[in-house]
Parts: C-alpha cells; sequence; structure tokens
C-alpha cells in the first residue's frame, strides 16, 4: 500500500516487528496495534475488502471478514480457497492474488476496484455462514445420528 498513495490502508493487531514496521508505514497507513473486539467488528464492517496476504490451513479471519458483509482480497493458498467464492464464480465473495508479491497485491486491489459491484454483502455474510457454530452442530447430530442408525453406505 505504500506504493498506491490513493488508497488507504488499516491495519489492527500487533506483533513482534510491530515498532518496525509502524516506523516505515506510508501515510496512507495506520498501524492501529491491538484493539476491542468492538472496534475491529466495526473497521471489519465499515472496510471496502479485507486483505488477507498469509497462507494458512484454514484463516478464520478471512471468514469474519465475510460475517461482517467484507469482501476478501486474499494469498491463493491454503484454506482461503475453500472459504472464499472466487471474482469468476456467481456470487462472488472475494478475489485471489497469486504471489506474495507486491506487484500481485496491487494488481489484486486494482482489480477488485474494478469489480467492485460484483461484491455483495449479503453473499459474504450467507458464503460465511457455512462455518457457523449452528451449522456445524447440526451436521455433528446428524451424523451420531446416523451413525447410532447404522445408516451408513459402505
Amino acid at each position: 500500500f505504500s506504493k498506491m498513495h490513493d488508497k488507504k490502508l488499516v491495519v489492527i493487531g500487533d506483533g513482534p516487528d510491530f515498532k518496525k514496521i509502524k516506523s516505515k508505514a506510508a501515510e496512507n497507513i495506520t498501524l492501529m496495534g491491538y484493539q476491542t473486539f468492538e472496534v475491529l467488528k466495526e473497521h471489519m464492517q465499515k472496510a471496502k475488502a479485507f486483505v488477507f496476504a498469509a497462507e494458512e490451513d484454514f484463516g478464520i479471519t478471512p471468514v469474519e471478514a465475510q460475517a461482517c458483509g467484507t469482501p476478501v482480497i486474499a494469498y491463493g493458498k491454503g484454506g482461503v480457497l475453500e472459504t472464499i467464492i472466487g471474482l469468476d464464480e456467481e456470487k462472488s465473495t472475494g478475489i485471489f492474488f497469486s504471489e506474495q508479491t507486491v506487484d500481485s497485491i496491487c494488481n489484486a486491489v486494482n482489480i477488485f476496484e474494478k469489480n467492485q459491484d460484483k461484491f455483495k454483502p449479503e453473499n459474504c455474510r450467507v458464503n460465511s455462514e457455512r462455518f457457523s457454530n449452528d451449522r456445524f452442530k447440526e451436521e455433528i447430530k446428524e451424523f451420531v445420528k446416523k451413525y447410532a442408525e447404522n445408516e451408513f453406505d459402505y
């Protein structure tokens, strides 16, 4: 985002390199450090998009962003491939970039902005519900019921 002066980035959270990163942040980047859940949720709900540049097995934060109605711009590896509906699909909830590089992220942000009308908050919210506690509990109950009734196809 230091190369995209016309865009704003807000970073919530901290880590061992927080002070070092904050000292190098351009004027269009705000590093807020650790914040309460309420502050995090408010920013997530108002965000144009959530940028997720990590590779994780699942990654709950992109799902939480979608629960707030916020689309995700994510590095296209790992769990996000299962939790985000890409731009080329119906009811898209985000886009992917292919490399963890400045150019790849900048390109993804530009593509996102050109296609912003394709990302609907309600689609993000509905997609996030695939990972809800209620759905998990219901499917576990159904699994146990089928197991107890020996209804599996072997």
